[in-house]
């Protein structure tokens, strides 16, 4: 009776192992086998900006490389939220991947009472993406040729110009830029780089503050020009471009650059979210592909999981303390 209960037992405990063992064994499986099927990147924005176009150029290398479609899908809407839900409510197996902001991850936590994800609970960190650089603009023929034009005109104007945008980012600089200056301008949101472009060019706004890669090309026919770059980076394509806060003469005003990043839903096995942060460091390693990146204005940068993580980490005790030290003027 005691070797038949003995016998029982360790029958049960090796049933218990090997179902233990499967779901891990099905997942190294799905790992070695990724990806078998269509891949779909959420961009938070509208198309045309410089997120939608990384992801499309990251899309593109996966497709040749892997030989599985990519899908590009645009969810824009509640400074990136509506994207973000979308992905952290996905099942975490590596087919619904997430091109996040600095809005996303780090500024809606920080500014808004309520959201639809977490930043930390809901997704695995994958790789950085870029870190871009933003510039402050006006239309070709604007009077304004440099940043103290501007301010002039904003003083000789309290409340008169529009500012455009389309990120919590920008908003923030926007908000910064008038509280240092002592200047008062409406402030439009717009849902991404598309309509803060539209905005410009048909005069919905007299200034603003995008991202390169859709700004570059509108720059270089004449039709936006730049006073400023919102980073004390380099910037090939302007090299003589100043910084926002030498060219406004507020020091205090700090690098208000924009960064991109990929993410999986939380519970994306360690495996699959390794696999793609290596082919993005591996893709950004080839040469015609920098070229194309850096043509379409896109700072490339990569990192492992890891190293995402701990970045995101540093720029919200860096975001947390501007925010803090201004929350009178932010939120009143």
């Amino acid at each position: 009776m005691i070797a038949r209960v003995h016998r029982t037992a360790a029958a049960t405990l090796i049933a218990f192992a090997i179902g233990a063992v499967a779901p891990a064994c099905a997942q190294d499986l799905e790992a070695v086998n990724y990806p078998n099927r269509p891949i779909h990147i959420i961009v938070p924005f509208p198309a045309g900006g410089p997120t939608d176009i990384l992801s499309r150029i990251v899309g593109r290398e996966m497709t040749a490389s892997w030989g599985q479609t990519v899908v590009i899908e645009n969810r824009p809407g509640a400074d990136t939220a509506i994207g973000a839900e979308v992905v952290a409510k996905a099942d975490p197996d590596g087919y619904t991947l997430l091109a996040a902001m600095d809005s996303t991850m780090v500024l809606n936590p920080l500014v808004k009472k309520e959201l639809p994800y977490d930043p930390v609970r809901d997704f695995e960190p994958i790789s950085l993406g870029a870190k871009n650089i933003s510039v402050l603009e006006v239309r070709g023929d604007s009077a304004a040729h440099t940043v103290a034009d501007l301010l002039d005109t904003l003083k000789a104007r309290p409340g008169k110009l529009n500012f455009g945008t389309g990120t919590t980012n920008g908003r923030l600089a926007a908000l910064l830029f008038a509280k240092l200056t002592g200047t008062n301008f409406a402030i439009i949101p717009y849902k991404g780089s598309a309509e803060t472009v539209e905005g410009l060019l048909t005069g919905s706004v007299d200034f603003g503050v995008d991202g390169m890669a859709s700004s570059y090309p509108l720059i270089k026919d004449g039709k936006f020009r730049a006073l400023a770059k919102l980073s004390d980076r380099p910037l090939s394509q302007m090299p003589d471009l100043p910084p926002l806060a030498e060219a406004a003469g507020v020091p205090e005003l700090g690098d208000i650059s924009t960064w991109i990043a990929f993410y999986a839903p939380a519970g994306t096995s360690s495996e699959i979210t390794g696999k793609l942060a290596h082919f993005i460091a591996t893709i950004y390693a080839d040469p015609a592909v920098a070229h194309r990146l850096q043509e379409a204005g896109i700072i490339a940068v990569s990192s492992t999981p890891a190293e995402l993580k701990t970045f995101v980490h540093s720029e919200t005790e860096r975001w947390g303390k501007v925010i803090h030290d201004n929350a009178s003027y932010i939120f009143e």
